[in-house]
């Protein structure tokens, strides 16, 4: 029997050499992991108004930034945590994460996938958090998160090739800056000097928009009389107005 053992034990040392237990994680992808956990557990808690679990995470001293620009410090923040109303059903996933560390301080990129049945229908949201997370000696907590929301491109309506061409013509910003827009069977394009060609669809009549581009709006104007005398290029509220030059060739 020894004589047998003897044999074998360079074969188990060749197999342990071979095979390697794995390596633990690294302290970045423990802290990550951790975060998320935390991360997803807030998340849990908005539907049914669990204001304890975010009491547990927030540090004294936070700050929060929400998708409207409203500033909150944390006591402010638990108070928004109510449950939601009745006919309102949600959830909210983490979908994206990724933390950069600095000593004690984590920056954690996340986005989420809301979910939401408001009375029957069902409504899909994405949110991004940048958050700010420092390590204290009860373990990580967040002291900033700033949220926004994940702007997507609206439905677009169907207008009649006639309603559409009403729209053609050049116009101007300045006396050197021109446009030039033509109607086609969905939509319109608009070309102007030295850029390329940007189709725009009806979103409602006399406001269109530009696939990719859901934070701003083309917005024409009409005349007393219905007929269309410019637009304003709208973001954010503002807008950068064109007057109607002429009419364009078809």
């Amino acid at each position: 029997m020894r004589v047998f053992l003897a044999t074998l034990l360079p074969f188990f040392a060749t197999v342990a050499l071979a095979e390697p237990a794995t390596a633990p994680p690294s302290a970045s992808a423990r802290v990550e992991a951790d975060l998320r956990r935390m991360t997803q557990e807030l998340m849990d808690a908005v539907a049914p108004g669990h204001a304890e679990v975010w009491r547990r995470y927030l540090h004294a001293n936070m700050l929060h930034l929400d998708e409207n620009g409203v500033v909150r410090d944390r006591e402010a923040l638990l108070e928004e945590l109510k449950p939601l109303p009745a006919g309102l059903v949600g959830r909210t996933e983490v979908d994206k994460f990724r933390v950069t560390l600095l000593g004690d301080v984590a920056i954690a990129a996340v986005e989420v996938q809301e979910h939401l049945d408001y009375h029957g229908q069902d409504l899909r949201t994405r949110f991004r958090f940048l958050d700010a997370w420092v390590r204290t000696p009860d373990g990580w907590r967040l002291i900033g998160q700033h949220t926004s929301a994940v702007l997507k491109d609206p439905p677009s309506i169907r207008l009649t090739r006639d309603e559409l061409c009403a729209y053609a013509g050049v116009y101007q910003l300045t006396p050197k800056i021109t446009t030039t827009i033509r109607c086609t069977d969905a939509g319109l394009t608009a070309e102007r000097e030295g850029r390329p060609a940007v189709t725009y669809l009806p979103e409602v009549r006399d406001m269109f928009f530009a696939a990719g581009q859901p934070r701003s709006r083309r917005v024409f104007m009409r005349d007393g009389g219905g007929k269309v005398i410019g637009f304003g290029d709208r973001r954010e509220g503002e807008d950068v107005r064109w007057q109607r030059m002429g009419d364009v060739k078809m």
